[in-house]
């Protein structure tokens, strides 16, 4: 019986903090926010990343001279390996992030909801 109280706390931390049992599920906005994505991709371009706003289905220049078009699988690759494909005339700054699957759907829908 001593271990029960302490599962219990266990459990509603996990609740607390979003973890499993969690039902809700954030916006792409806010889990855009949450991940740092807003940090650096602002409504404006700045010197360290190219806005986000406008740029569905666009074509980007890319650092080695490619174009390519803003679409999904631009996204998804730009998320999973962010070195990949760097836009021109920045650097390599974003960090790989550990998503799931679901946390970058969401960040693709995002990102196409922004225009």
């Amino acid at each position: 019986m001593r271990g029960r109280p302490l599962i219990v706390v266990a459990a509603l931390a996990l609740v607390a903090c979003n973890g499993a049992g969690d039902e809700t599920v954030s916006s792409p906005a806010d889990l855009a926010a949450d991940v740092g994505c807003l940090t650096c991709h602002t409504e404006t371009s700045t010197t360290i990343a190219p806005t986000l706003h406008g740029i569905w289905g666009t074509d980007v220049e890319l650092v080695d001279g490619r174009v390519v078009t803003v679409d999904e699988e631009y996204v998804r690759r730009a998320i999973a390996d962010p070195t990949a494909d760097v836009v021109a005339g920045y650097g390599p700054t974003m960090p790989r992030l550990p998503l799931d699957e679901s946390e970058v759907d969401r960040l693709v829908e995002w990102v196409r909801s922004l225009g």
